[in-house]
């Protein structure tokens, strides 16, 4: 934890941008039934009927300092080892292709490590990938710690909480989002320091 709060209290650096990355999936349902339109006085309808069409997940990345954030959906749209490399080449050579360092923070699901790039790919753009990224990691049960939670909850409320019935529903809306929250970027003002957390959270630190 104090490791992830000591990141997140350096001023920010545009040669090492800060960036918060975590997945999130969404079942997709499609209707059996055209659903009703609202009308005054009567909210839409959908009948509760539906059919299971799988699901897709999305990589939301967060850059804190810019206010910005993206969401990279592998070919597939699952959450492995292979669609977790290909998200990390996406932010060193398409988001931030100029950066020298990039300081990522993710949780510890077992993908989320270096040797998942050598698992993609061959081992001088592994390692070169791996010379680009300060990897933090977020405690077990900490995740609340990782920026892009918040980005996420923001997605989810804003345009997922409904039924998609399709992988590419679910691109082309988060496609609109992103643009629409982009146009007016808002950085994320973290408060919550290490001074706080010994005094807040002591009961989780070892006696001595």
């Amino acid at each position: 934890m104090e490791d992830v709060l000591e990141v997140y209290s350096r001023p920010p650096d545009p040669a090492a941008p800060l960036v918060c990355l975590d997945e999130f999936a969404k079942q997709l349902i499609s209707e059996t039934r055209a659903p009703l339109p609202a009308l005054p006085g009567r909210p839409a309808r959908h009948d509760y009927e539906y059919v299971r069409e799988g699901s897709v997940t999305g990589f939301m990345i967060a850059t804190p300092h810019a206010g910005r954030r993206e969401v990279f959906v592998g070919n597939e749209g699952r959450r492995t080892a292979k669609d977790f490399a290909e998200c990390l080449d996406h932010i060193a050579n398409i988001l931030l292709p100029r950066a020298k360092r990039i300081v990522l923070v993710v949780d510890n699901l077992n993908t989320h490590r270096t040797a998942s790039l050598y698992e993609t790919f061959e081992p001088a753009k592994a390692r070169a990938l791996c010379e680009r990224f300060e990897i933090h990691y977020t405690p077990r049960h900490g995740s609340w710690l990782n920026m892009a939670e918040i980005e996420i909850g923001l997605l989810v409320r804003t345009c997922l909480n409904r039924r998609m019935g399709s992988p590419e529903e679910f691109r082309s809306e988060v496609a609109a989002y992103t643009r629409w929250k982009n146009a007016k970027p808002k950085p994320i003002k973290w408060q919550f320091t290490n001074a706080e957390a010994r005094v807040k959270l002591r009961s989780l630190y070892p006696p001595v």
